[in-house]
């Protein structure tokens, strides 16, 4: 047996084409992450001086009743540091913001941190859950209508996605409470109808992880078919393009089926826009959703958003708004990664 020795200069082209890929790709993370750095640099900003131009005083709105006198006006707008002004307060801000302090909420009178994190939770598990369940059915029903084309499932199905996309969420969220919470006719109520746990079962137990599981089922569904359509339809549009391809003419003609052409070479190819959206959507699970958590009483980051902005309370808002504005960046910074490694092309 013979053995032929490899060629070192073919080995040198192959080695330099892999630095060259590596190098490109680096150039490009590099320019997405300083992109990403820019506009949290930005949101920063517009994170300070947006709730400032919002109406109300503060001080005067929660010190009624209490505050009487301009001194203790006074004495109020300095212990909050209102005394300040803009450019001082924002210089103070970034300060606190590096060492780890959002503020202190003058709603509930605790640290804006504190308040962020038991908050977090309930948003995560109700609009983390309806992501899911709505990118994984969208993309099931986007690859069999795209693939299908104008077919009675294709049609059925586009039909049904945008009429519910149409829909406002809390209308939907409304509709789904009066037939299978209320009761409607002969049917009786069967999820409850607000909120996120029973009174006086414990949430830590077994009891009380099914209870919370029955509290979601009702917000979690509503907005997986308010999201759907998202998905299921710019999976379809992207399958369809794919179609025509040349490559999916040659798998055909190397005598591989219907089915192992779509799922090997339509379905990855057509997969690249969904995995942006789907990335996005994930960096709004941090924003969560103020319209289904305030129609079921969710105690999360929507519904806290709409008590603060009653105040309005500064610092609470900043701190909402910071960390749903970072979770976008972040995840729009992991999508366009993502892209980038999935698709060579996108790099240049």
């Amino acid at each position: 047996m013979t053995v032929v020795p490899a060629d070192p200069a073919a080995l040198a082209a192959e080695a330099g084409q892999v630095h060259r890929r590596r190098a490109g790709y680096a150039r490009y993370a590099g320019t997405k992450v300083l992109g990403a750095l820019g506009s949290l640099l930005f949101m920063l900003v517009v994170n300070f001086f947006l709730f400032r131009v919002l109406p109300g005083d503060p001080a005067r709105t929660l010190g009624r009743g209490r505050i009487s006198t301009p001194e203790q006006l006074a004495a109020f707008k300095e212990t909050y540091g209102l005394d300040q002004s803009l450019g001082q307060q924002f210089v103070t801000f970034l300060s606190n913001l590096v060492h780890g302090d959002l503020g202190y909420s003058i709603l509930y009178h605790r640290d804006v941190s504190s308040i962020l994190l038991e908050r977090l939770w309930p948003t995560l598990l109700l609009v983390g859950s309806s992501t899911i369940l709505a990118a994984i059915l969208g993309v099931w029903i986007g690859i069999r209508a795209g693939w299908d084309r104008g077919s009675g499932f294709d049609r059925g199905s586009t039909a049904v996605s945008l009429t519910l996309y149409s829909m406002p969420e809390w209308w939907l969220g409304l509709l789904l409470i009066a037939v299978f919470a209320v009761g409607i006719g002969p049917l009786p109520g069967v999820f409850p109808t607000g909120g996120l746990h029973s009174v006086g079962v414990d949430p830590s137990s077994v009891k009380g992880v099914l209870d919370t599981l029955w509290h979601l089922a009702l917000p979690v569904f509503t907005l997986t078919l308010a999201y759907l359509a998202d998905y299921a339809l710019i999976m379809r549009s992207s399958l369809v393009d794919e179609l025509g391809s040349d490559y999916l003419t040659t798998a055909r003609a190397k005598g591989l089926r219907d089915i192992a052409v779509r799922n090997r070479h339509g379905v990855p190819n057509a997969l690249l826009p969904t995995t942006t959206v789907v990335a996005l959507n994930f960096g709004f699970v941090v924003a969560g959703a103020i319209t289904i958590e305030t129609v079921f009483s969710i105690p999360g980051l929507g519904l806290l958003t709409t008590d603060a902005l009653q105040v309005p309370d500064y610092w609470l808002l900043q701190g909402v708004f910071l960390l749903s504005s970072a979770g976008v960046i972040l995840a729009n910074l992991a999508a366009n990664l993502l892209y980038g490694w999935l698709d060579p092309r996108v790099r240049t």
